[in-house]
């Protein structure tokens, strides 16, 4: 390997890990969020909030699929 190829591979490996923070942050967000009947009181529950929820869930699904290789994604 190369000076070039190993110090490529270094800044590609140190974007990653930052990159993996980033969407770990965003999953515990997520989580707590979640936790917390996603911002909805459910006493006062309505119908927008289900459609922000099945907003949310279609948003996450696509997420899913592609990084389990599924839906739109499946070989």
């Amino acid at each position: 390997m190369t000076r070039q190829t190993t110090r490529n591979n270094d800044a590609a490996l140190a974007a990653f890990i930052a990159k993996k923070a980033e969407i770990d942050a965003m999953l515990a967000r997520l989580q707590a969020f979640s936790e917390d009947h996603f911002g909805a009181d459910p006493e006062r529950l309505n119908w927008a909030d289900l459609g922000s929820l099945e907003y949310q869930a279609h948003l996450l699904k696509q997420i899913s699929d592609f990084a389990f290789g599924e839906g739109e994604h499946a070989a």
